[in-house]
């Protein structure tokens, strides 16, 4: 069953706050009491984990949008402090507890079960070829307690999304820095001004603003041009695109279901946000 893309671009939005619950503050104290130097180690440690020992050339390619070095930085030091498989079991662990505290009562209540279950259901059903991350999340044994499975349900669908949309962006001949500066200036902010890439040398920054712009993406002034949009309009199409196949499973009546229920769940874990 092929759903709407604006549903499955929905569930896109919806999953993202609970499986970025991640790289929250309760997570990132575990990391931290277990030898991490900051929250970057914790964050390589427990997103890379289900790579196993993978080197830092591989981490780089699966995650696709750190500048070269970023993940040679923390990995393999991480694996000197702490296993694979400490890892994940920390980021479960840290997350589902994050999770329990920003959704409330809404933690214990049968919706909640049923959410998870659904989520849970199209989480591992899609094809793994090609998606590195999402097949080494799959991998793992889901959990039984309902928080946490919704949060390994939620991981899953975003780490299979995070996949195909790095696909988009080979196929449209983005490199993953010249994505981020897409994604500032969709927002509305100069690159320099953008979380993930503004520590970047400015000389560094520069040249791939420049790269853009000799393409015809970014204009003199360092805002979109007509076909710096219209890229960053098809990556994000052919992103839902590419993330349908975790939704095939589930009957129409389900994912209107699962969106009905996953959203107060996202709103209370956005309005509880640090």
């Amino acid at each position: 069953m092929s759903h709407p893309l604006a549903k499955v671009h929905r569930m896109s939005e919806l999953v993202e706050p609970i499986g970025a619950i991640t790289f929250s503050e309760v997570p990132n104290e575990e990391f931290l009491a277990l030898g991490m130097r900051s929250y970057w180690d914790g964050y390589f440690a427990g997103r890379a984990a289900p790579l196993g020992l993978a080197p830092a050339e591989v981490v780089h390619a699966v995650f696709y949008n750190f500048a070269d070095g970023e993940v040679a930085r923390h990995i393999p030091w991480v694996w000197g402090k702490i296993t694979p498989q400490e890892a994940l079991a920390v980021r479960e662990r840290g997350s589902a507890a994050a999770l329990r505290l920003r959704i409330g009562e809404l933690a214990d209540s049968a919706g909640l079960v049923r959410v998870a279950d659904l989520a849970t259901r199209a989480a591992v059903s899609a094809p793994t070829e090609g998606r590195a991350l999402y097949a080494g999340l799959r991998a793992l044994e889901v959990p039984e307690e309902p928080v946490a499975r919704l949060w390994h349900a939620a991981t899953l669908l975003r780490e299979h999304r995070g996949d195909g949309h790095n696909i988009a962006l080979v196929a449209h001949g983005i490199g993953g820095t010249e994505a981020h500066v897409l994604m500032a200036l969709s927002l509305g902010m100069r690159a320099e001004e953008f979380g993930r890439i503004h520590h970047l040398p400015k000389a560094q920054l520069a040249a791939v603003v420049d790269g853009l712009r000799g393409r015809g993406l970014v204009d003199a002034a360092g805002g979109f041009t007509d076909a710096g949009r219209e890229i960053k309009e098809r990556i994000e199409a052919l992103t839902d695109e590419l993330a349908v196949q975790a939704y095939d499973v589930l009957s129409v009546d389900e994912l209107d279901e699962l969106i009905a229920g996953l959203e107060p769940i996202a709103v209370a874990v956005q309005a509880t946000a640090s």
